[in-house]
């Protein structure tokens, strides 16, 4: 039994850090989001100071359950928001899983270059907690693979007087939205150059029933998302759109 525990040692999810780097950040934060597929690896890495600044990378290596060690390698730049100063260093990790009592940590080292350049981004030792979310679950992402994508805001549930200010790119698209059934629509393009959009939704009062609630669909060439997005006079409500022509050409509605 003790060793089939040990073979079958799940390392899927979340395992955060920090970072010992002289980068563009003041605080280097590391997120490594984890899928297992027997020995193979795959998954995605932020290196981040904050949720708005960040790079996104997609990560691939294997895992061996026997002697708990893990091998990773990143690869593709998927999206990033960072200051034009800064560079990209592409890490690889060494790491070794333990767990004391309900502590789980991953420890080792990683090394790197500059993106597409020999010099080296220095490394050093990592410890990375498995944690229960993502810092980034609160602005959902999604891939698109067209580079215009249209917005319908409406009232989730009884129209209560909600209005709202749309942003993109911290730049105001439309104020005084009143929503209602009928959508409050809008088109934002995504430059293939700057794969980068966030679009921003802020209340400008919170209607008769508190907090603003919004259905945005977003119809993204065949594709089509709905999400729920709730904002107060306090906090906005956000989401981001990457540019990725291999996006899944399925058609569902999600």
């Amino acid at each position: 039994m003790l060793m089939g525990q040990a073979y079958s040692q799940n390392i899927n999810g979340f395992w955060k850090g920090t970072l010992t780097l002289n980068g563009c950040f003041q605080e280097n934060n590391i997120e490594l989001q984890i899928h297992v597929n027997g020995k193979e690896v795959t998954g995605d890495s932020y290196h981040y100071q904050d949720i708005d600044n960040y790079v996104k990378k997609k990560i691939q290596g294997y895992y061996d359950p026997s002697s708990k060690k893990l091998t990773l390698q990143e690869t593709i730049v998927t999206t990033y928001h960072i200051p034009t100063r800064c560079v990209i260093c592409i890490k690889k990790f060494e790491l070794q899983y333990s767990k004391n009592g309900n502590t789980e940590t991953l420890n080792g080292a990683w090394s790197g270059n500059v993106q597409n350049s020999s010099a080296d981004c220095a490394g050093g030792s990592l410890t990375l907690s498995r944690e229960t979310e993502s810092a980034f679950k609160e602005i959902p992402e999604i891939k698109v693979d067209t580079g215009t994508i249209r917005l319908d805001f409406y009232d989730n549930g009884i129209v209560d007087g909600d209005s709202i200010t749309v942003m993109v790119n911290k730049k105001t698209v439309a104020v005084h939205q009143l929503l209602s059934t009928k959508p409050v629509t809008m088109f934002i393009k995504i430059d293939p150059e700057n794969t980068f959009q966030e679009v921003e939704m802020v209340a400008e009062n919170l209607g008769s029933i508190p907090p603003n609630t919004a259905l945005l669909i977003i119809t993204a060439g065949k594709k089509r998302y709905r999400l729920y997005l709730s904002s107060t006079e306090m906090k906005s409500a956000r989401v981001r759109f990457v540019y990725d022509p291999d996006t899944n050409r399925n058609t569902d509605d999600r």
